[in-house]
């Protein structure tokens, strides 16, 4: 479980710089410039990354069950993800309805995400893993909904194309992911 820990406050750690020291990372760009802090940042991410894979496996070898998982959660969890699938993209397809209206739908997406996976998870492990996702997706949704309001963007008008695009190949992820590459990356079927 330390394994995991660690690697959840490394990950997490580097990507909660903007929620709770923005003014310090701009200073440290200026001051550096942006590619050492690029570096660094993905450094740290890819190391506490594989130490949560790591951590999460070793935890699931013996796990600590805390309850009973109700029936249908894996059903509830699946549809979820499948929201959680089409925001992620929606994150990276510009001009799309999504985007623009929810602003940043990567964080919802880790939201909508690690709330599916407490759902239908029922270890100590899954609370740490998921429970820190949701909770880190929470604290940077707000941060970021902040610093709009001090500097809003653009106001940019939706295209029903992108909105569409943003559907179509979330969805098509989804169904890859749920039906084949969950099992093979993580061993668990999620319909399974």
């Amino acid at each position: 479980m330390l394994v995991l820990i660690t690697g959840l406050l490394v990950f997490l750690g580097v990507h909660s710089v903007r929620i709770v020291a923005d003014d310090w990372r701009g200073n440290w760009i200026a001051r550096h410039g942006d590619k050492p802090w690029k570096l660094a940042y993905t450094a740290l991410s890819l190391l506490g990354f594989a130490l949560i894979v790591y951590g999460y496996g070793l935890a699931r070898q013996t796990p600590l069950v805390l309850w009973a998982t109700p029936r249908g959660m894996n059903h509830l969890a699946a549809l979820l993800t499948l929201l959680s699938f089409v925001l992620l993209v929606a994150a990276y397809v510009p001009r799309n309805a999504f985007k623009t209206r929810l602003q940043h739908p990567m964080m919802l997406s880790v939201k909508v995400w690690a709330l599916a996976h407490l759902l239908a998870n029922n270890t100590l492990a899954d609370v740490l893993l998921f429970g820190s996702f949701l909770l880190w997706a929470m604290l940077a949704f707000r941060a970021a909904r902040q610093r709009d309001r001090l500097n809003p963007p653009a106001a940019l008008q939706a295209k029903a194309g992108a909105t569409l695009l943003s559907l179509a190949v979330g969805l098509a992820a989804w169904a890859a992911f749920a039906l084949w590459s969950h099992q093979a990356l993580i061993g668990v079927r999620p319909f399974g």
